[in-house]
């Protein structure tokens, strides 16, 4: 990894943000990018470490400049949207934006490009509950639009490998860590506190954010190229995943079980609020439906990957809570967990 200088996608972001101190603190010279705006919450202890442009990956000029000298590139920025109303913008963002990343990866001769995909970009059919690195993509209708959006992505990253780009796809799961708290994983923290009735049938995989930085971090300094990673610590149902969360925070269990005849219910009476009273709804049809769906995955792959291995699912609930219930005495600032 010497002099190489490193091309950071979503740095300000969740998973950006991890990657960006494992880059840090392995000494290497790190260009992030962040859009005009871009809260600097999760990285303003190490924003003076890093050399900043403020670009969107959309932005295909201004891409140019931000790749002049770059040798590698992590490319986490995304946008995650179950709501109709987002699909255009998630496509521009997931879709384009990678495949301006990729073609510029090209023109320049980057050595690495790594790429933090999604378990969703695998496909979901209910015939195939179980997924591995070689499931196929398959049309169905228990694909989100952010999941279609995802594997379109993914597809730029592996079109450019077969034009000669070294590439790593990795596919994390239901990612979990303190971070913001009105958005993501950390909502589920702040939803639970708050009294969340509510607890689904489904099943999924949830990983540790510090396990998905640590293994891109791998992936740039050993000479993989070509192949894909499922990123997922365990295999868990939404039920123990709450339950174990309302724990850690000393708060009531869920105590309501979501059926897919009440997700049905709940995501019909969230659309019909928001067209009369413009309200942001709770739970969309795709949220709904992924919230009654199992599936597991398989990590195998990414076990054999020397020097890295999985935190337990309970640490990671028990350091999130702590940091939550730190952040709700001074109104829901921002965390990071330690490495």
């Amino acid at each position: 990894m010497a002099n190489k200088k490193i091309l950071l996608t979503g740095g300000t972001g969740f998973v950006g943000s991890y990657l960006l101190r494992r880059l840090i603190r392995a000494g290497h010279t790190v260009r992030a990018l962040r859009r005009t705006g871009s809260p600097m919450n999760l990285v303003q202890d190490v924003a003076d470490q890093v050399e900043w442009v403020e670009c969107d990956v959309t932005d295909l000029v201004g891409l140019e400049d931000a790749f002049d000298g770059i040798t590698q590139v992590c490319h986490c920025a995304a946008m995650v949207s179950f709501h109709p109303r987002d699909v255009r913008r998630m496509m521009q963002v997931n879709v384009q934006g990678t495949a301006n990343l990729v073609n510029l990866a090209l023109q320049f001769g980057v050595q690495k490009f790594v790429h933090a995909s999604s378990i969703a970009s695998l496909g979901r059919a209910k015939e195939r509950p179980h997924l591995d690195e070689k499931s196929k993509w398959v049309n169905s209708g228990d694909n989100s639009q952010y999941a279609i959006s995802k594997y379109l992505s993914e597809q730029e990253v592996w079109r450019g490998h077969a034009e000669g780009l070294p590439v790593v796809v990795v596919n994390p799961a239901v990612i979990l860590g303190s971070g913001f708290w009105d958005i993501g994983s950390g909502k589920m923290f702040k939803q639970v506190y708050q009294g969340l009735k509510f607890w689904s049938i489904g099943r999924t995989g949830v990983v540790d954010v510090r396990d998905v930085a640590t293994f891109m971090h791998l992936m740039l300094e050993n000479d993989t190229i070509g192949e894909r990673y499922i990123l997922n610590g365990s295999n868990v149902g939404f039920k123990e995943l709450f339950f174990q969360v309302a724990d850690a925070l000393e708060v009531k269990r869920p105590f309501i079980k979501v059926t897919p005849l009440l997700a049905g219910l709940a995501w019909r009476v969230e659309w019909l609020k928001e067209k009369i009273l413009g309200t942001e709804p709770i739970v969309t049809r795709e949220s709904a439906r992924a919230s009654v769906s199992s599936f597991t995955y398989d990590n195998s792959k990414s076990l054999t990957v020397p020097g890295f291995g999985y935190r337990p699912l309970e640490e990671t609930i028990q350091q999130t809570a702590r940091q939550f219930l730190e952040a709700a005495r001074d109104g829901f600032s921002p965390r990071v967990l330690d490495f």
